[in-house]
């Protein structure tokens, strides 16, 4: 017996709504007072996928790439194509964290116009969740035209490296009443953290209780909302580390001692085994 086909309509069913996996900034700037939370940086895909896997839920695309990446001396250097390349990879990586791209030298400063339109390339081409701008009340004027196009942005201050090699240089920052000063504009901005670099861990403090924006703290003491370190110095693959960065591994040794070992088998005809 042939079975007839339901033709009874079905009742409208609207689509699904895709859930947004990523951390969005507005649940990081609710982690303000509520618990601490730790940053990382990453430049690719495998490190990402590490760090999202340890539980780090924010990730930093640093122009520090430049540095631990690249060769550079500094960040200076560092092209919006770079940072594209290593956001592309980052996000590919992860699936849930909240990247954050730093915005290169001179990928700013210019106008707000110029730093719209490279705010938007970091979204629409790097993958990037939000983006980080250096500098306080002179940049403030850019942070608010990418916040107002709905581009959510972290601030930075104290060390700027982008321009520290080019004259204040890498001293921790002191002066109370310009980095209040600079905290209030950049939140005034629109932003929704704030790193703050090596500065007074007593200056910090007051910034921290101020500010309704999450701090980001980077050598600058214990009083932050969260803290974040580059990558290559938590895992110790460089010999040598910012006297606040703590070193949880030593993988520049272990690297050279299995490349020694890997080496002194090709010598010695060990590799490949059974060959």
């Amino acid at each position: 017996m042939i079975q007839q086909k339901n033709t009874e309509a079905r009742p409208y069913e609207p689509a699904k709504t895709p859930v947004f996996r990523r951390l969005t900034a507005g649940s990081i700037k609710r982690r303000k007072g509520t618990h601490l939370f730790p940053v990382v940086t990453a430049y690719d895909a495998p490190f990402a996928r590490f760090a999202e896997e340890a539980g780090i839920d924010v990730i930093l695309v640093g122009d520090s790439v430049g540095n631990v990446m690249l060769g550079y001396d500094e960040t200076t250097p560092v092209t919006m194509e770079q940072m594209i390349h290593h956001a592309q990879a980052v996000s590919r990586g992860t699936s849930r964290a909240h990247v954050i791209v730093d915005m290169p030298f001179g990928s700013y400063q210019v106008s707000d116009e110029v730093a719209l339109t490279n705010a938007i390339r970091l979204v629409k081409d790097g993958g990037a969740c939000s983006v980080k701008v250096e500098g306080g009340v002179h940049e403030a004027d850019r942070v608010r035209a990418i916040a107002r196009a709905g581009i959510p942005v972290v601030g930075h201050i104290g060390i700027t490296p982008q321009t520290a090699g080019l004259g204040p240089g890498y001293k921790m920052r002191t002066h109370r009443d310009r980095l209040v000063a600079d905290a209030r504009a950049i939140e005034a901005a629109g932003a929704y953290a704030i790193v703050l670099e090596v500065v007074d861990a007593g200056i910090t403090r007051e910034i921290t209780e101020m500010l309704s924006i999450p701090t980001i703290g980077i050598g600058s003491g214990p009083h932050c909302d969260a803290q974040v370190l580059v990558l290559h110095d938590v895992l110790g693959i460089y010999a040598h580390s910012p006297s606040f960065a703590k070193r949880y591994a030593e993988f520049g040794s272990q690297a050279i001692d299995a490349l020694q070992k890997y080496a002194q088998d090709v010598r010695e005809s060990k590799f490949p085994s059974g060959a």
